[in-house]
């Protein structure tokens, strides 16, 4: 009762400030306004979570906090002395996607055969769908070339870890969700780089083999030093299997730096000491951290996972307050129609990826839901890293910052509603 009353006066805190707030705008004491805006938001996430329905909106509230403390003082996150912030953006990302891969295992992309109607229904809708509504979408609103490539990258990247989530709080099949998002994840760095290249090229300059590499190094190995942590810590695997999934990822090794070599003329002797980089990096200090993870935590999964879970929120919510801080006078420029125009892009994502599963497909519910929840929610993060690689993160990279924080809004609020409704299967 004690913390009901605590978080009830916040929610009330937070109401003033934000009245405060809109007087000093309508005033113009502009300079007033941050401080108000930026402590309403920190009320408001500390309050709903006390409110059972709400407090899943509580990690997006933090988000808007942060996103309204580098719009109001974006000196503070540009750089600290000589070092650019923007360089903790795919040390982060990489952080994310190991976190991604220590919760799966190889049995998410067995799921293909036993769920291939969804799992190519899913991919076909993400990689038509999404990409195809963003050069609409961009196309409609006449944005500048940059900032369209930006919305048009977010639709060409796969989903990510937030739309299991959603499809577990919508009761959709989440067996699904994991292995949708493991197999886009694996296609993505063949199919972000062609989208990008067919739907953006006369936008931006796209480099298809650099953003290839440029995913392979962001997300597909990460993944995999997170599935080698996985078997030596937490799955139970025979010694066989061990070797077989070591030598596979190993080739993945050899392939990325084998394209490398092919396609950016590093000589023979880099390609091998490249490959014997990754090696230590993504396979021999995952072995080592599974064996020290189990000598000192005794293999506490439960607690790995909210750990893994925080840092994965923190990352993301750095990466945006980072790319807000970049790109604050393009976002000033255009904020309120890329907002909608995000919002939009996200709305068709929902819509149209439902409508494709259930009604032209005859699919049942929870597959529906899954599909839509995978088609509407992409991965930001790679989308923002992707921006950086391109050294364009100050323009190319806004769509991907709002993005992100909007599709968790929306996504969960359409997972409460269709938790609230019985499904046929249910009935």
């Amino acid at each position: 009762m004690k913390n009901f009353t605590i978080h009830r006066l916040l929610l009330t805190v937070s109401l003033l400030l934000f009245i405060l707030f809109a007087v000093f705008y309508f005033l113009e004491k502009y300079e007033w306004t941050g401080p108000f805006l930026i402590l309403g938001f920190i009320s408001l996430a500390t309050a709903v979570r006390g409110y059972t329905t709400f407090r899943g909106f509580s990690y997006s509230l933090w988000i808007f906090t942060a996103v309204t403390v580098s719009m109001y003082y974006p000196e503070y996150f540009l750089s600290v002395g000589d070092f650019q912030l923007q360089l903790l953006i795919v040390p982060l990302l990489q952080i994310i996607m190991f976190g991604m891969g220590s919760q799966m295992s190889l049995k998410d992309f067995a799921g293909v055969a036993k769920m291939p109607k969804g799992v190519i229904a899913g991919v076909i809708c993400q990689f038509t769908i999404m990409p195809i509504v963003g050069v609409s979408v961009a196309s409609l609103f006449s944005f500048p070339p940059e900032i369209a490539a930006g919305i048009v990258l977010v639709g060409s990247s796969p989903s990510g870890l937030a739309s299991n989530v959603m499809s577990f709080l919508a009761k959709a099949n989440l067996a699904l969700s994991v292995t949708l998002t493991a197999f886009a994840t694996l296609l993505s760095p063949l199919l972000t780089p062609f989208l990008m290249k067919t739907f953006a090229g006369q936008m931006v300059e796209v480099d298809f083999w650099n953003m290839m590499l440029g995913i392979f190094n962001m997300v597909i190995l990460p993944i995999v030093a997170g599935l080698i942590f996985n078997i030596f810590s937490l799955t139970k695997v025979s010694p066989r299997g061990k070797i077989i999934q070591l030598i596979s990822y190993f080739l993945i090794i050899v392939l990325k730096n084998f394209i490398s070599w092919q396609t950016t003329g590093i000589t023979s002797i880099e390609f091998l000491s490249q490959v014997g980089i990754d090696t230590f990096w993504f396979m021999l200090l995952p072995v080592a951290g599974a064996y020290i993870f189990k000598y000192f935590a005794r293999g506490d999964q439960e607690g790995l996972n909210k750990a893994l879970a925080f840092i994965s929120m923190l990352g993301i919510g750095i990466i945006i307050t980072i790319i807000t801080a970049a790109g604050r006078d393009s976002l000033l420029e255009v904020g309120f129609l890329l907002i909608l125009a995000c919002f939009m892009h996200n709305m068709f994502g929902y819509g149209l990826g439902y409508f494709v599963a259930r009604i032209i497909l005859r699919m049942n519910e929870q597959d529906s839901r899954t599909i839509s929840l995978e088609v509407g929610m992409q991965n930001g993060g790679l989308a923002s890293g992707l921006a950086l690689q391109m050294g364009k993160v100050a323009t190319v990279g806004l769509a991907p910052a709002i993005f992100g924080p909007m599709m968790n809004i929306t996504g969960s609020s359409l997972a409460t509603w269709w938790r609230s409704k019985t499904t046929v299967e249910e009935q």
